[in-house]
């Protein structure tokens, strides 16, 4: 017999979450490229625990997709201990308290430098870094394309906007496919989950589809010339 919740109990459905360079610790970062406006970093760790616990259940899945903590390892877990639901990481190039002895990894499911996963009937492509030509990005189902490439790392520097038009020029051209009778438009399913673009809260992938939609739509096309103050991530 399957177990059940007691009576009365209504059990929350398990969502897989996304997010990506939270950076806890870069106090820096609140001054320069992402200029992310907070008074120091403690206030900002703050405001992301915060955002986090109170749209994210102890049920839920969270994928990080890389530049959780710039802090060492003890501190990091004090993180990882305070923040709801069960935590899985996509190793990032910040990401140096993997290297601390001190660091606990039992605090996520598993800490991989990339990763393949089903959401709803959807692959999920997850990597630190932008992938422009991902694994199954040709794949349709009743013509539409279900494998989604999320990244992070570029934050919303200038590398994001040259990421946006390759997106753009991608999706505007076509190619003959395997078994077809006339030329395809080519799938382009990537989405930037940097945490500032859900205000540190980790989305579901439906909910990321849609604010990436929105944002993306908002994007002046870029024209050629040197980037505007932005720094690389």
């Amino acid at each position: 017999m399957k177990n059940q919740a007691p009576s009365g109990v209504v059990r929350t459905p398990v969502r897989k979450l996304y997010i990506s360079d939270l950076h806890f610790f870069h106090d820096s970062l609140n001054h320069r490229m992402d200029r992310r406006g907070f008074a120091d970093y403690e206030e900002m760790n703050n405001y992301m625990i915060s955002q986090w616990n109170a749209n994210v259940s102890q049920r839920d899945e969270v994928y990080i997709l890389g530049d959780f903590s710039v802090s060492k390892g003890r501190t990091t877990n004090r993180i990882l201990e305070l923040l709801n639901g069960k935590k899985y990481l996509i190793e990032g190039n910040h990401d140096d308290f993997l290297k601390d002895r001190q660091f606990d990894r039992s605090l996520f499911g598993w800490i991989r430098p990339y990763a393949e996963i089903s959401d709803n009937r959807r692959r999920v492509i997850l990597s630190h870094y932008p992938i422009f030509c991902y694994n199954g990005q040709y794949r349709r189902r009743k013509d539409e394309p279900f494998v989604y490439m999320l990244y992070g790392h570029v934050h919303n520097t200038h590398d994001e906007l040259l990421v946006d038009s390759f997106i753009k020029q991608t999706r505007n051209s076509s190619v003959m496919l395997a078994h077809a009778t006339e030329p395809a438009s080519v799938p382009c399913q990537m989405i930037n989950c940097f945490c500032m673009f859900s205000d540190y809260i980790p989305l579901t992938l439906d909910e990321w589809i849609l604010n990436d939609q929105k944002r993306r739509d908002s994007i002046q096309t870029m024209l050629p010339g040197p980037s505007s103050g932005s720094t690389s991530p």
